[in-house]
């Protein structure tokens, strides 16, 4: 299901959604802005199990975490 929504946004920003789709980087505005705040929900989720983690000290991820350290991010 989908919602439609209304916002503003500055100019600046507008002008760079409109860039990205000019630059064949999304299909809409409406991409680029889903885009976002699936990256910002991303981001805060991973935030929120850095603090889990950190609250709860273990070498359990160590070889996880030297694994994952060498890869490239992809957060698209």
């Amino acid at each position: 299901m989908t919602t439609q929504i209304a916002v503003r946004l500055p100019d600046d920003l507008v002008q760079y959604i409109d860039r990205e789709i000019a630059a064949g980087a999304a299909a809409s505005r409406a991409a680029v802005v889903v885009r976002a705040l699936e990256r910002d929900r991303r981001r805060q989720d991973a935030e929120h199990d850095a603090r889990i983690y950190a609250a709860n000290p273990s070498d359990e991820f160590d070889d996880f975490h030297a694994w994952t350290s060498r890869r490239p991010m992809d957060i698209d």
